[in-house]
């Protein structure tokens, strides 16, 4: 029976879901030294240039930066090493074909903890242009327009 119980997010790629369309997310394992764990604990993470890469039937997750941990000695890791995903064949078959398919990358979304045990949601996703960007924020500033203007009006109706 774990320790922990629930989720605890360490951390979170704000400007992948700016920067790409997300089509699909996958939960997946992370293989992680001893030094890692204890500084992912501390909430110590950075994914914003991460990515994802699957060679020879294994799955990678690469320029993740987990900084070292203080108490750490000669046990220390690197702190932007390449970690390995554990996934299920079938899932890192089908991103593989994602990936081969063209225009799609995998990207991490969040780390976090999942009953003790650390995860990382990875996505696959398509990179945005600028005018995809500037068309999504348009649309999402006119809803929130909309909704300001149904409040003040259910307001007054009242």
């Amino acid at each position: 029976m774990p320790r922990e119980r629930g989720e605890k997010v360490v951390a979170t790629n704000r400007r992948a879901r700016h920067e790409y369309a997300i089509e699909k997310t996958y939960e997946a394992g992370l293989v992680l030294t001893g030094t890692e764990v204890k500084s992912l604990r501390e909430g110590r993470a950075n994914l914003t240039d991460g990515y994802a890469y699957i060679d020879g039937g294994q799955a990678y997750l690469d320029a993740v930066h987990i900084p070292e941990y203080a108490q750490g000695h000669w046990t220390n890791h690197s702190s932007k090493r390449t970690r390995k995903l554990l996934l299920h064949k079938d899932e890192i078959v089908k991103l593989s074909h994602a990936v081969a398919a063209g225009g799609y990358t995998l990207i991490p979304l969040k780390l976090y903890f999942s009953d003790g045990r650390a995860k990382v949601e990875i996505a696959v996703a398509k990179g945005m242009r600028e005018y995809e960007k500037r068309q999504t924020i348009r649309e999402r500033e006119d809803k929130r327009e909309a909704e300001r203007a149904m409040r003040s009006r259910n307001r007054l109706g009242e």
